[in-house]
Order: C-alpha cells, then structure tokens, then sequence
C-alpha cells in the first residue's frame, strides 16, 4: 500500500492511464486525507479517464449549488425513472416535482416533532442495550434496528418484518451509490447489485401499494368514527374531566390525511413513492454514521472519555457537535457525484480553472472540501465548535437531505447511548465490511462490528 508520505501526483501522472483511476480509488478508500490535502495544494481538479474530482471547498460548494448543470442523471436507472415513470424526487433536478414533493414532504416532517423523534430514539437504543447484556454485534443488532423502530413507529412504514425493511434500504442505497460506472465493478458483480436492488424494490412496490390501501381505508374508517362519536365522547370526557384521546399520527397517516388540491399533482401514488423513499434514506446511512463515529470514538481514549462525560449531560448540544465533527473524518461517504449536463469553467480566474465538457462524471470530494482552511480554520485538528454551515454530512444545496433534522437528532442520540456505558471498548479488529454476498471484496457499509462494556 502506498503510504501516506507518497507524492500522490507524482505517482498518478506516472502511472499507466488504465491504472491511473483505480490508484486514486484505493487512495480515496486508504488514506483520503493525505491524498486531499495534496489535491487541494497542487492540483483542486484532478481528471482522470473515468471522472473528474474536485477538492477545494469554494469548488464543490459552487458545483452542488448548480443542479441543472452538475445533475442527478445518474440516479435515474436506480431511482425508477423511465420515459413513462417520473421515479422517486431525488432523481430529479430543481423541477416542478422536486420542488413540489420536496417541499410537501418537509412540511410533513414538522421539526416541531424531533423532541418526540429523540425521546423515541433514547428509549428505543436503550432498551436494545440494556437487553443485550454487556456485548453486542452493533452493526445489525442495533446499529440498523434503532432506524427501524423510528421507520416503523414515527414514518408508519409499520405491518412488515424489520429485515424486510433493512433489506430493502441496503439494496437501494447500494446500487443507487455504490454501483456507479465509475466504481469500477466487475459485469458480473454490478449485474448481481442491480438484480438484488430490482428484487428488493418489486417486493418494496408491493409492500408500499398495500401500506396506502389499507391506511386509506383506516382514515375513513377513523374519521367516520370521530365524526359520529366524539359529541357522546365529549360529553362523557366532559363529565369525567379527562381529555378526548387523539387518533395516532405517524408520517403516512399525515400523507393520507392531508387534502391537496388536483392542481397540486399529488396523488397517491406519489404519495406512496415519497413514503418509500422515506425508508431507503433512513436505514443503512444512519448505521453507517452511527457504527463508524463509535469506532472513532473508542479508538482515541481522549475523544472517548470526552465523549462519554457529556453523554451523560442532559443538554445534549455539546455532545452532538462532537459526533458532527467525528463525521468530518469518518463520513458516509467521501464525495458526492454528479454528471455534467453542459460544459462549464470551474474555477474561473483561478490557476486551476478548468473546462468541464458535457457527460463528464464530476465526485465533488466533500470531505476534502470539510478540511479546506477556507472552511475551517486548523482543519486537521478534531474541535467540536465550529459551525455545522460548512459540514457535507447531509449534503448541500436542493438534494440536501430530506430528513436532515431528524438525522441531526437520530444519528447522536444513537452515539450518545453507546458512549454511556460503562467500559465500553471494542472486540476484534474494529469494523468489518465484508459482506457474505460478495466475501471477496469490502463493501460500502459496515457489516459487523463487536462491542463490550461492564
């Protein structure tokens, strides 16, 4: 493996051109840091043969606030969209229904909400801990169930197997993310992905048309009730001095609940694919965060006792600013990417202005961008106070994510009831990402991870 001291330049623009792309892969996945900083000092853009990477902060801040130009086209495959299906939102790029569905779904997902997300979320990972009695398999036995629960009870996606759920959601975000063309799969493994993605998101259709038949029918069923019962319910509640109880809320009884006019072009169907779409961006990124911010964590004793002290504070403020800045050296995910839809001049005025031609797959390096100085001042160094304005994590600009205030309090709390514990330590190696479906590979996501404590 080619060390972090290496003159990563020098070593790519000697290289061979087949073998220039899949040196900057294995650097991105071993040690982006170093190769970040040197790209960002030498060379902000760097091409290669399959796609070029862009690492300065003012870069990627400028393409990401440019979607007709830096587009999503290369989620549409994966996201459903056809020349007669519109797919899900986020295969769309600043147009009526982005704009429309996204801005219906955040009105859904009322931030006057996230104290009853949290406390679902404490007594949820709680209750998976204290059941497990001092060791746990993190990844899968709590790492994916805690978004379970909050998928099932806070979003309504409720009457199925939580592994059905798991499922579903790993093989979207795999193929939608992790499958691309410049990922660099062999035919057959990038077929096996797709034929997963395709089986999971047939079962996930039928699933999602009987979730809004049924919940249809559960509205009018309640609401009749209501309608007929609450002046004898009034009236005896009234005599007791006790308060009417509410009909349950989740966010697809808000869905169906709500009237939108024809003109609004929301009808159930879109309703249903927004409710789905709900579940795949809930899963495995939240177990991905959570299960690699524990590991930063536990590996650096300093950070782990600073952390495990201000868990246990009932403000929980300084807490999650630590787990939001472990999040800048262990991100989901190191870039996002896009594909250009017109030529465009990065960087204009600048040394590395550079002309990027139409169909030119761009990886906006945004952890890079997370360790530029014109973000951050002192950037290698771990410090909890800075502002989140400049941090990727959720993304930026109007992909940026759907349930980002919900993320901002599930992903902590998740860290936040590990850190308690009491010798909290991990077993093994740390984090594997070997998954049985392809055992001759690392994947994308952590697949186990072992942990003890006292």
């Amino acid at each position: 493996m080619i060390k972090a001291s290496t003159n990563y330049l020098k070593v790519f623009d000697g290289a061979p051109e087949d073998q220039k792309y899949p040196l900057v892969q294995d650097w991105m996945k071993n040690e982006p840091l170093p190769l970040f900083k040197q790209l960002r000092a030498e060379r902000p853009v760097l091409e290669t043969p399959e796609c070029t990477l862009i690492a300065n902060f003012i870069d990627v801040r400028d393409m990401l606030s440019m979607p007709k130009i830096f587009t999503v086209d290369l989620y549409k495959p994966k996201m459903g969209v056809t020349k007669t299906e519109e797919g899900f939102l986020m295969a769309h790029d600043d147009d009526a229904l982005h704009y429309r569905e996204k801005s219906i779904m955040q009105g859904l997902l009322n931030r006057d909400d996230l104290p009853r997300v949290r406390k679902l979320v404490a007594t949820t990972s709680a209750n998976i801990l204290d059941k497990a009695q001092g060791h746990i398999e993190l990844v899968n036995e709590y790492c994916r169930k805690v978004p379970v629960h909050l998928v099932k009870d806070y979003f309504g996606l409720d009457g199925i197997d939580g592994d059905d759920l798991i499922r579903w959601s790993y093989w979207n975000q795999y193929d939608a993310f992790n499958n691309q063309p410049f990922d660099m799969r062999s035919d057959e493994d990038y077929d096996k992905i797709v034929a997963l993605h395709d089986a999971a998101s047939e079962e996930l259709v039928v699933y999602i048309a009987g979730l809004m038949g049924r919940t249809l029918l559960r509205v009018k069923i309640m609401d009749f009730l209501y309608m007929i019962l609450n002046p004898v319910q009034k009236l005896i509640y009234r005599i007791l001095g006790m308060t009417l109880p509410q009909p349950p809320d989740n966010m697809v009884l808000r869905i169906v609940r709500s009237k939108f006019a024809k003109e609004v072009d929301f009808p159930l169907t879109r309703m249903g694919i927004n409710a789905g779409g709900l579940l795949i961006g809930a899963i495995e990124t939240t177990s991905q965060a959570v299960s690699q911010v524990i590991q930063f964590f536990i590996d650096r004793p300093d950070l782990h006792q600073k952390a495990k002290n201000l868990a246990r504070q009932d403000d929980t403020q300084a807490f999650d600013a630590m787990v939001w800045e472990a999040l800048r050296f262990v991100p989901i995910r190191t870039d996002i990417f896009r594909q250009a839809a017109s030529d465009y001049t990065i960087a204009k005025g600048t040394s590395h202005e550079t002309d990027i031609k139409s169909g030119t797959i761009v990886r906006m390096l945004t952890q890079s961008a997370m360790f530029d100085p014109y973000a951050y001042e002192d950037p290698d160094t771990f410090n909890p106070d800075r502002i989140f304005d400049h941090n990727f994590a959720l993304g930026f600009g109007s992909h940026e994510c759907l349930g980002k205030y919900v993320g901002m309090e599930l992903i902590p709390e998740m860290v936040r009831n590990v850190m308690i514990l009491s010798n909290l330590k991990g077993d093994g190696d740390g984090i594997s990402y070997r998954n049985e479906t392809f055992p001759d590979f690392d994947g994308p996501f952590p697949e186990k991870y072992k942990v003890s404590w006292s």
